[in-house]
């Protein structure tokens, strides 16, 4: 009986439980109905008219009809066959005149040293960027032809697949000792050098102010970045003063975005375009006052400038510490092929992993990094060779000034120098066609030079037409003084 009384009061008790919780469900159902009647008066006016307007569109779609899209008529097979006669297609690429300039290539037999053979004519050279004489050295060729016997022609992989050669990893060694940094990175193609190097560390949201005259290669490497791209005028350190101002008050209103955000100064040593010096130490100091970093391309520069040929920061005397990375081919001064980048070594080894030019493509022929290696060699051994090359540039420069219709662009000290004519027709075919008469002209006078050429719907900004003079450390003054007449000579035959 005790137990029958305990089971009774236990269910009582749970039946009161029970009422209590559901009486308290209640009271919170009616509480919450109470909170949202009271936000629905306390809400904002345009709050209650866009839920409103949403309520109804809703209603809309719920009711709206649905409309079935109305069958095309098949196509009978002769309606067919009209449509596919009718069709043009739009041409693959633009049409090309059969006389266009780039089509019409001057032949060279035999090595393109001192004198070179043009269309079977003899003429001096004053067309390559040979400028230190070692493209045709006896040195370099034994050097070169001992690799070829012992390695082969090519690597067949790239430097990550059994494409690295004890070859490859000297020269990169004495690369970094010549310039005097930690380490250097050797690429097997010139252009893709500077062109991998900028989109390793620059990325999408990056900001990159760089020299609108700066080259074709580096315009490439900017383009694959991604990144948010500020030209400057051309050496004006005011204007590039300007453009960093304005991005460290944008970076004071937007604090957190300017933490994660790299920026860059890129530049030419020696600009290809224009034949100017860059004002290293004015954007030395910039980089420190607005906390940058410089890329500096020396293409060429390197073995040109300097006492001893090392480029545009032994010619300033600048710490090449205070240079976050430096790049240069190997196919001007060096005459060999390819190029390479060098600084410290946590930035040179990131491209080893980044560079798509490095990672990608067939490492380095071995020959052509024994010739690369040979032409330090030799100039570490005669540094004079700089001097030489730097005497007859300046003899060059002054010869050439005062050309009648033609003005002449670039520093005493460049070995490429442009000539342009001083008064446009404003036409470029014409400029150009007006320019070709005179390189013609003087090619049958035995003096070879070049047109500079560019891909007039790809440069940023492109330059005007010119004639571009090349000056070696093997060209006698005997031979500069009879360049400089013929050139004269044409300029008053064809211009005037």
């Amino acid at each position: 009986k005790l137990c029958i009384c305990c089971i009774c009061l236990g269910l009582y008790n749970n039946k009161n439980r029970k009422e209590k919780r559901k009486t308290k469900m209640a009271s919170g159902q009616q509480w919450v109905l109470v909170e949202m009647v009271q936000a629905f008066y306390e809400a904002p006016a345009y709050h209650l008219i866009l839920e409103g307007i949403l309520i109804l569109w809703i209603i809309r779609l719920l009711f709206s009809k649905t409309y079935k899209l109305q069958e095309t008529n098949k196509l009978t097979e002769k309606e067919k066959e009209e449509l596919i006669e009718e069709w043009q297609p739009d041409p693959l690429v633009p049409l090309v005149s059969k006389d266009h300039p780039s089509l019409s290539y001057d032949i060279v037999t035999g090595p393109p040293s001192h004198k070179i053979i043009i269309n079977g004519k003899e003429c001096i050279n004053f067309a390559s960027f040979n400028f230190l004489g070692l493209l045709d050295n006896d040195r370099v060729k034994q050097k070169a032809l001992t690799s070829l016997k012992t390695y082969g022609v090519g690597t067949c992989g790239p430097r990550g697949f059994y494409g690295t050669f004890d070859v490859h990893l000297e020269l990169e060694s004495r690369l970094a000792k010549f310039m005097k940094t930690e380490e250097a990175i050797i690429y097997s193609y010139g252009f893709a050098t500077i062109a991998s190097a900028i989109p390793a560390y620059s990325k999408r949201g990056d900001i990159v102010f760089v020299d609108e005259a700066a080259c074709f290669s580096i315009q490439k490497g900017l383009q694959a970045s991604r990144s948010v791209i500020k030209y400057f005028k051309h050496n004006d350190m005011e204007d590039l003063d300007r453009l960093l101002k304005e991005q460290q008050l944008e970076d004071h209103k937007n604090p957190r975005k300017a933490k994660v955000t790299r920026r860059f100064i890129v530049v030419e040593g020696l600009y290809m375009n224009t034949a100017d010096i860059c004002p290293l130490p004015e954007l030395v100091k910039m980089k420190y006052k607005y906390k940058v970093r410089i890329f500096l391309e020396e293409s060429l520069s390197f073995g040109v400038l300097g006492e001893h040929g090392r480029g545009v920061t032994e010619h300033f005397g600048v710490n090449i510490d205070d240079i976050d990375l430096i790049s240069a081919n190997m196919e001007n001064a060096i005459a060999s092929i390819g190029g390479f980048c060098c600084g410290r070594s946590f930035v040179i080894d990131h491209q080893r992993l980044s560079g798509q030019g490095y990672c990608f493509s067939a490492s380095l022929p071995p020959m052509l990094a024994a010739a690369a290696i040979e032409a330090l060699d030799i100039m570490e051994e005669d540094p004079d060779i700089f001097t030489v090359l730097r005497e007859k540039c300046t003899s060059v420069y002054h010869a050439l000034q005062g050309t009648s219709g033609l003005k002449l662009v670039g520093v005493p000290l460049s070995p490429s120098l442009h000539l342009q004519l001083e008064r446009s027709s404003g036409s470029r075919d014409t400029d150009q066609r007006t320019l070709r008469r005179i390189v013609d002209y003087v090619s049958l006078r035995e003096v070879a030079l070049t047109i500079a050429r560019y891909l007039e719907k790809e440069e940023r900004y492109l330059p005007p037409p010119t004639i571009r003079v090349l000056v070696t450390v093997e060209q006698t003054d005997e031979e500069i003084q009879k360049a400089v007449s013929c050139i004269k000579e044409a300029a008053l035959a064809v211009i005037s």
